[in-house]
């Protein structure tokens, strides 16, 4: 009793660690369970035990045989599933073909490289070596989540990390699966026949069990088969169910099953995502808590001590700095990605739970089965891990504001609020170039935006979703158009030094509007228009416009006439470069106006007569 309730209460005292240092969970969890395990044993205990002992054989320990694996594997097919539930087939429009090859021949290229470094430099077969660089190919998405979001980065890149680091732990288990047959099976035709009847399986029972119980279980959400109050717990029982019916079928095919079922679940039209998702990341995070501090507390002194030399130094080093570059390179070759985010990508490569998870269960069977050098796999992958996430938690920031892919400025725009006129902004703001996101509680208004093309997430603003939305990173600018003043003036105090340092705006009130003395300096656009005027407006009138300017005193006779003209509002002004500037309402006084230049408003053409007069 006090091991089990040890364990969660050191696992969440790690999370907090993690969060007030802005570091990956998974350094102090490691960490503590190396302290609670083979640190313990040879130290601080004076029988030389463990203060937690998570023994997989023997009468000993809280999971006594094989129970730590079934544990830990659906732990992971819980964390796995949630994963899916966040991969949007919209971030990856620009890199999708980039983050194909990196799963693809940049796992090609780990497998083979980090196996022949491993087999000569630790004398290993070339079975175990292999199965080494198996377990490694995968980064995880329990380390790389909490790395971008302390970074803020382009949109692009850091959706190349985040579908890596979930696409490719199915990848690297079945990889491991496969030369584990090899290692198990005597003969090379026995392997070959085994490997490609595994390969199949695995392949085709994933995908089908994963997408066809995601479809049924959106149907049982839709149609309100199942009551409020037992959504969650049926679905985690649905995802457990198609795990375990595939593992069944296929022995490693439940991992792959799990992603495709959070993927389709995630792009589809499914009611209470959101709410699904939010229960799947708290328990995501206790279950991470107790798996890495049981993993790294199963390890023994014994272990560790087979890596104290020059040789795991020299392996650590060629797998971080000569094969994950030579696998990224070769991936992004011909892509759209600067040298810089290339080198960035090449740099970040954390692995996580799924390569710690496995190395656990196939070091402890192939040492049971007598393999020589089986003792190698389990210390050889922890260090690894270790290594990468110490490196990158450390690093990561430093390294991307050193090759330039840091935004020291951010640009992109939030716009809480997705009504008409917030789509009509957010159409012309992502026409002109700008990454727009449109977040509202309205799911008929979010399913409208993302009709349109636009990034739209559907959310409730006093919640705290948004705080660790990775793809806000380069978010920089604030615009609150709900027809709520409350709303939008909370916006702005909660969001606004986070996702409004380039400048926070909201519509005045209608109190303010009526006031001239009281004329906010966030107000938006103008202070004689109120949400209900740009309603109005945009039902009239429903486009963007643009007028040319010749100079400073053009705009300014522009500007009084919108005053006069309800039916016109200026928004924007777009410089010669294309560059949008939000308009004020506080202030409309925009120096370095010149020639080319425009005013972008909302409303009727302006009578050509009354510019020139």
């Amino acid at each position: 009793m006090i091991e089990l309730a040890g364990i969660i209460i050191l696992g969440i005292l790690a999370q907090w660690v993690a969060w007030r240092f802005k570091i990956p969970a998974i350094l102090p969890l490691i960490l503590i369970g190396l302290l609670v395990g083979p640190i313990a044993s040879e130290f601080l205990s004076e029988d030389r035990q463990k203060w937690i002992e998570p023994l997989w054989n023997g009468e000993r320990g809280l999971f006594p045989g094989e129970s730590l694996y079934y544990f830990v594997s659906l732990a992971i097919s819980i964390i796995l599933f949630e994963g899916g539930l966040t991969l949007k087939r919209n971030e990856v429009k620009n890199v999708g073909p980039v983050i194909t090859k990196l799963i693809t021949v940049g796992s090609v290229i780990t497998f083979f490289g980090a196996g022949v470094a491993a087999y000569f430099l630790f004398e290993l077969s070339w079975e175990l070596s292999f199965l080494f660089s198996g377990l490694i190919i995968v980064t995880g998405p329990t380390v790389i989540t909490p790395i971008l979001r302390n970074i803020p980065l382009k949109k692009d890149l850091s959706a190349v990390l985040k579908w890596e680091g979930i696409l490719i732990d199915p990848i690297g288990a079945l990889v491991a699966v496969l030369v584990f047959e090899f290692i198990s099976v005597e003969g090379d035709s026995g392997f070959t026949k085994t490997a490609f009847m595994e390969f199949g399986k695995i392949v085709l029972f994933g995908t089908t069990f994963g997408f066809t119980f995601a479809h049924g279980l959106a149907f049982a959400i839709n149609k309100k088969l199942i009551p409020h109050y037992l959504l969650n717990v049926v679905s985690l029982s649905v995802v457990l169910l198609v795990f375990v019916e595939s593992e069944i079928f296929a022995h490693e095919s439940g991992l792959l099953a799990v992603v495709v079922m959070g993927m389709v679940l995630g792009n589809g039209k499914l009611e209470n995502l959101k709410e699904l998702l939010y229960f799947k990341e708290s328990l995501s995070v206790l279950l991470i808590s107790i798996l890495f501090i049981l993993l790294a507390a199963n390890i023994n002194i014994e272990d560790l001590y087979l890596l104290y030399n020059w040789k795991t130094a020299a392996l650590f080093l060629i797998v971080v700095l000569i094969i994950r570059p030579l696998a990224v390179f070769v991936s992004t070759q011909g892509s759209d990605l600067k040298l810089n985010e290339r080198l960035f990508i090449s740099w970040v490569g954390p692995r996580g739970i799924v390569a710690a998870g496995i190395a656990s269960l196939f070091g402890s069977k192939l040492i049971k089965q007598g393999v020589e050098g089986a003792e190698y796999i389990t210390p050889l992958v922890f260090m690894i891990v270790l290594g990468t996430v110490l490196l990158n938690a450390t690093t990561a920031r430093l390294f991307a504001k050193i090759v330039g892919v840091f935004l020291s400025k951010s640009d992109g725009i939030l716009i809480v609020g997705a009504s008409k006129v917030s789509r009509l902004l957010a159409y012309y703001l992502d026409s002109n170039g700008r990454n727009v996101v449109v977040v509202d509680s309205n799911q008929t208004n979010i399913e409208k935006a993302k009709e349109m093309g636009l990034e739209a997430i559907s959310t409730n603003i006093y919640t705290s979703t948004l705080n660790d939305n990775i793809e806000l990173n380069d978010v920089g600018y604030l615009m609150a158009l709900t027809g709520s003043s409350d709303i939008n003036r909370y916006a702005i105090n909660k969001f606004g030094k986070q996702f409004g340092e380039n400048g926070s705006f909201r519509l005045v009130s209608k109190e303010e509007m009526r006031d001239e003395n009281n004329n906010p300096k966030e107000g938006l656009f103008s202070h004689t228009d109120d949400y209900e005027s740009l309603t109005s407006v945009s039902k009239k009138y429903p486009s963007i416009q643009e007028i040319e300017i010749n100079d400073e005193a053009h705009y300014q006779s522009l500007i009084e006439i919108t005053n006069t003209d309800k039916e016109i509002i200026p928004i924007f002004l777009k410089d010669t470069e294309g560059e949008l500037i939000i308009l004020s309402s506080y202030n409309k006084n925009i120096e370095g106006i010149g020639e080319n230049w425009k005013l972008v408003y909302l409303g009727k053409p302006f009578d050509v007569e009354k510019v020139n007069a």
